[in-house]
């Protein structure tokens, strides 16, 4: 099983951590890395080879990760030359990719089962799958429903419940295909590609935990949160402390 980790971003809502380290590198609790922590949840899950696309302080990453045998895995690189947004860089390495492959954020937290979402898409035959987690918005003001200048409707304060994206996809090579190497593409021109041409993408649907670490309360909230998270997310290297 192959996944590709996108590890190329700026980290821009993250600064000023991110002036220094990328934001795969930021440390969590006190013996982990957010990048060592994915790799090590990927060998878990049984994947054997995995492909950083890297950008911004590259280099760094290159030096901690290196050929991926710390983790029992074959780990390739590649690198921008200019920013390529989320899925450009996939498609300069098209021909290199399996069938279908996971592809993964490198700045977040879950313990979802990366090797049941490959799964699952892989059997959907779906051009895409999107691991969606629930997400309540609380409105902190009164809405207005407006029609030709006129109030029509009113909320006050309401509460809004969605599935969102979290950033970590089942994809086909084949989805790939239409697209040239060097096109700068993110995620959201893609799904709305596939919107528009009737290839409608899976949603695989997760409840457990899930951290985005976009900004510096975030990564704040991980780190607070670390030792109560690190038995769930690292459960093979707990269960060895112990």
């Amino acid at each position: 099983m192959h996944a590709v980790i996108l590890a190329g971003g700026k980290g821009v809502r993250l600064r000023p951590y991110t002036t220094a380290l990328p934001k795969p590198l930021m440390p969590i609790g006190e013996r982990h890395a957010i990048l060592d922590i994915v790799l090590e949840q990927l060998a878990a899950r049984g994947f054997t080879s995995v492909m950083l696309a890297i950008n911004h302080l590259g280099s760094l990453i290159r030096a901690f990760v290196g050929d991926g045998s710390r983790w029992g895995l074959e780990v390739e690189y590649v690198e921008e030359s200019v920013p390529l947004s989320t899925v450009g860089p996939l498609f300069t390495v098209k021909n290199d990719l399996p069938e279908h492959f996971l592809v993964v954020n490198g700045d977040l937290l879950t313990d979802l089962d990366f090797a049941g979402l490959l799964d699952a898409h892989r059997t959907s035959g779906a051009a895409l799958t999107i691991a969606t987690a629930p997400q309540t918005i609380k409105m902190e003001f009164g809405v207005l429903d407006v029609d030709a200048d006129r109030v029509v409707g009113f909320t006050e304060k309401p509460t809004y419940r969605h599935r969102v994206s979290m950033g970590i996809y089942g994809m086909s090579r084949k989805t790939l295909d239409p697209y040239p190497a060097g096109l700068p593409l993110g995620f959201d021109r893609l799904v709305h590609d596939l919107l528009r041409q009737g290839e409608f993408p899976n949603s695989y649907d997760f409840g457990g935990v899930w951290l985005d670490i976009g900004r510096p309360e975030q990564y704040d909230e991980a780190n607070r949160r670390f030792g109560e998270l690190e038995p769930i997310l690292l459960p093979a290297r707990s269960e060895a402390a112990a």
